[in-house]
């Protein structure tokens, strides 16, 4: 790669480490389904106006926004909301790459080989650690909200490979704009029109920063800035940088919110990063038979945004992921 395109990888991976941080921030001013309501409001007006149609069948679009928006960024936002830190979210959500591999196993017929079998056993065995960890300092509850959070990401991973949407900026907008009106009733609901009205009559530059920070930075400029490298690169060239995502994460969050580090999260970001590492390996070919030509088998990889072509990335699980 270039050494611009290198610095540009590295740029949307701490900008999405970030992200967890801002998150942080924006649940201290809204509730958190009225705050990922506002997220994919801004992140999808005035941009579905801007750009045309996703280019997919609508009914991909509605799936994946439901999925994305609305199961996984909700669980997400009330998990950190109910006490999960900054930094082990944007770790633990990384599991959604053994997630990914499951459901791709399910429903795409795609079998993993030993090495990707392995790397799932050892991400597992770091949510196990960073689950123990996180039971001795804090409640279990927005763990495995945020956990639940990243199985909901793997299985919108799996529909967006059958959707192959051929622009990840354009389609990402219009999935934007499907959850709004899902979570604004969901908010109104469980969380009440005086909690809301609360939290939009004290507006304050703190909190429309972080409103335009999670929709406009980490959702158009870090989606259209991915979707351009993976246009220029294969998804193997640009996965790995998926793997900074938690380390500027822990970082960021250590030095701005101050939450520590204990060694028992160290040991889980090892073995979670190493785990999807491994995930991440292309699968090797199979020879084919003689006389007819080669061709790559499905292979489990770590997902990755939808916005190359089938033919450059053939399965879903090696994708490179979104951590937002």
């Amino acid at each position: 790669m270039r050494p611009f395109h290198i610095a540009l990888g590295v740029l949307v991976a701490a900008l999405w480490g970030v992200n967890f941080v801002v998150i942080d921030v924006g649940l201290g001013h809204f509730p958190p389904l009225l705050f990922c309501a506002l997220r994919f409001l801004a992140a999808a007006v005035p941009a579905v106006l801007l750009v045309g149609r996703p280019r997919v069948q609508w009914r991909w679009v509605v799936a994946v926004g439901l999925v994305l928006g609305v199961a996984k960024f909700g669980l997400l936002f009330i998990g950190m909301h109910a006490g999960m830190p900054a930094g082990l979210s944007s770790l633990v959500l990384q599991v959604q790459a053994v997630f990914t591999a499951l459901f791709a196993m399910a429903a795409l017929g795609e079998r993993p080989g030993r090495v990707r079998l392995l790397g799932m056993a050892v991400a597992l065995a770091g949510i196990v650690v960073a689950a123990v960890d996180e039971g001795a300092s804090g409640p279990l509850t927005g763990f495995a909200l945020v956990v639940a959070a990243a199985a909901f990401w793997g299985v919108s991973n799996v529909l967006t490979r059958k959707a192959a949407p051929p622009d990840a900026l354009r389609f990402m907008v219009w999935v934007s704009a499907v959850p709004v009106l899902p979570l604004l009733l969901l908010s109104l609901l469980f969380e009440g029109p005086a909690a809301d009205a609360a939290a939009l009559g004290s507006l304050d530059w703190s909190g429309v920063g972080a409103v335009v920070y999670v929709a406009w930075i980490t959702t158009l400029l870090g989606f259209g800035v991915w979707g351009f490298l993976l246009r220029t690169y294969d998804a193997s060239t640009v996965a790995p940088f998926s793997l900074l995502v938690p380390v500027f994460g822990m970082s960021s969050a250590a030095l701005l919110l101050g939450e520590g580090v204990s060694p028992l999260r160290w040991c889980a970001a090892a073995l979670l990063v190493g785990g999807v590492a491994l995930t991440s390996l292309p699968g090797r070919r199979r020879p084919a038979p003689a006389g007819t030509p080669a061709r790559g088998l499905p292979v489990a990889r770590s997902p990755r945004p939808a916005g190359t072509s089938a033919s450059r990335t053939p399965s879903t699980a090696s994708r490179p992921s979104l951590p937002r």
